[in-house]
C-alpha cells in the first residue's frame, strides 16, 4: 500500500524525473493528501479582495473628514484571516517646510505589516527533501503602485530553521517609486530560493505597505502573495 501511495506522488509530481529523494520512510499517503508542491502555501493571498489580473481600483477621495459621530479610519478595510497585522506610526515629515511658515495640515504615514509563517513540515514536506534535494522556493507578490510616497512597499522574507528562529537564508526588497508621472498600476515582485543549506523548515514571509492620512484614509494594496516549493530546478540563484 505504502508503494501504491509513492507510485502516485511520483505520477502527479514527476519525482523521479527531477531526483526527489523518494525514501520509504516518507509518509507518501500524507504526502500526496496535503500535496506540498506546485501550490501556494500561503494563506489568504488577497486579503483586499482584488487581483493582479484587473486594474487597482482608483482611489475616491472625497477631501470631507467623517462625521461627528464617526470616528476618523486608520486602518484598511480588508479579510486578513490568517495574517498577523501590525501598524507603525511614522513622525510626520517636516523636513520640506521653510521655517517660520505655518502649516494646517500635514500627511500622516503608517506602515501596515502583514506576516505568515508556515511550517513546511506541516504541509507534507520531509527532512530529506529539504536538507539534501533542497527544492526551489518561488517567492511571488504583486503590490499596488499607489504613488502616496517613494517608499510604500517592503518585502521581507526568511528561511528559518527548525527552532523558528535561526535564518539559514534572507530576501529582502525595498523599491523606490518614481512619482514624476503618474502610474497606477500592480507592480510584480519575486524571488527564487535555491541551494540555501541544510535545516529550513519555516518560511517567514512579510510584506509592509504605506498608508496616508489626511483628513481621509488612502492605502496601499497587495494582492496575490505566493509561496511555491518546485520539484524542477531552474538553476536560479
Amino acid at each position: 500500500m505504502a508503494a501504491d501511495w509513492k507510485q502516485r506522488c511520483d505520477t502527479q509530481w514527476q519525482l523521479g524525473a527531477h531526483g526527489v529523494p523518494k525514501s520509504d520512510s516518507v509518509d507518501w499517503k500524507s504526502v500526496f493528501e496535503k500535496k506540498p508542491f506546485e501550490r501556494n502555501l500561503l494563506q489568504n493571498p488577497s486579503p483586499y479582495g482584488v487581483n493582479h489580473t484587473i486594474p487597482p481600483p482608483e482611489p475616491h477621495r472625497s477631501g470631507m473628514p467623517p462625521p461627528p459621530n464617526q470616528p476618523p479610519q486608520f486602518e484598511p478595510d480588508g479579510n486578513f484571516s490568517g495574517w498577523k497585522t501590525s501598524t507603525e506610526v511614522l513622525p510626520y515629515d517636516t523636513s520640506g517646510i521653510p521655517p517660520g511658515v505655518v502649516v494646517c495640515q500635514l500627511p500622516q504615514y503608517r506602515w501596515f505589516s502583514l506576516e505568515q509563517c508556515v511550517d513546511l513540515k506541516a504541509e507534507g514536506l520531509w527532512d530529506q527533501l529539504l536538507d539534501e534535494f533542497q527544492p526551489e522556493i518561488v517567492i511571488e507578490d504583486w503590490y499596488e503602485e499607489s504613488q502616496l510616497h517613494k517608499s510604500i512597499y517592503q518585502l521581507d522574507v526568511k528561511l528559518l530553521g527548525a527552532d523558528g528562529k535561526t535564518v539559514i537564508k534572507q530576501h529582502t526588497y525595498n523599491p523606490e517609486e518614481n512619482l514624476e508621472c503618474y502610474s497606477h498600476t500592480w507592480k510584480k515582485v519575486s524571488h527564487v530560493f535555491s541551494k540555501y543549506g541544510p535545516g529550513v523548515r519555516y518560511i517567514h514571509f512579510l510584506h509592509r505597505l504605506k498608508n496616508q492620512f489626511m483628513v481621509e484614509l488612502f492605502n496601499t494594496k497587495v494582492t496575490d502573495s505566493s509561496i511555491i516549493i518546485k520539484t524542477s530546478k531552474t538553476g536560479v540563484k
